[in-house]
């Protein structure tokens, strides 16, 4: 594991690299909005990442990095993501295939950088569909503007709402909440088989 540094136009961001030795892709996966790199399903996917042969870049926020936690503005968060993108792509990640990820505040990071970051898939670990209780404050678009192959990964009760399946989007549901932390193996299984098929045609 290496932990760089990366400058971007709001701050630093750190990147917490695991590289597999077979680098088929390379995956940048994104925090919750106050949570870090460490939640269970980010762990989860990390390892299947590298099971399935692909670098993965655990992507901190500047305003994580600086100790805060409140999420900076969306526009913020986009830039520093597809700045710490460039640096890894030209300097890891040797121009392999880019899939940007992360959960909750995280995917909608990846979501909504997919094309300019030129990713060839997203990976979204508990998209917030709307705030608890407000259905009416949906963030659906998002998720619908992603043209390149996703995977939405689940909880069965999730607060935070159920996206629906779309022609190039899968929906894995699992049992329990927002934090996917009660089947962590069931994250594990669907990032990895996933992972292996979409980058199959790439190889």
């Amino acid at each position: 594991m290496t932990t760089l540094t990366i400058d971007t136009p709001h701050g630093p961001a750190r990147a917490e690299l695991h590289c597999a030795p077979e680098g088929r892709a390379g995956l940048l996966l994104g925090h919750g909005a106050g949570g870090g790199v460490g939640a269970p399903d980010l762990v989860a996917a990390t390892r299947a990442a590298a099971t399935a042969g692909v670098h993965v870049a655990l992507v901190e926020q500047p305003y994580r990095v600086a100790g805060r936690r409140a999420p900076a503005p969306a526009t913020q968060l986009d830039a520093a993501w597809l700045a710490v993108a460039e640096e890894l792509s030209a300097e890891w990640f040797r121009d392999a295939p880019l899939v940007f990820g992360g959960r909750s505040s995280g995917a909608r990071v990846a979501c909504r950088t997919a094309a300019d970051g030129q990713a060839v898939a997203v990976l979204c670990l508990a998209f917030p569909v709307h705030p608890p209780g407000r259905p009416d404050k949906t963030r659906m678009p998002e998720l619908d503007a992603v043209t390149v192959p996703t995977l939405v990964v689940q909880g069965e009760s999730d607060p935070f709402g159920m996206p629906g399946p779309a022609h190039h989007r899968e929906i894995v549901v699992l049992p329990g909440d927002h934090s996917l932390k009660k089947d962590v193996t069931g994250v594990f299984r669907a990032v990895e088989e996933w992972l292996d098929r979409i980058l199959r045609p790439l190889d």
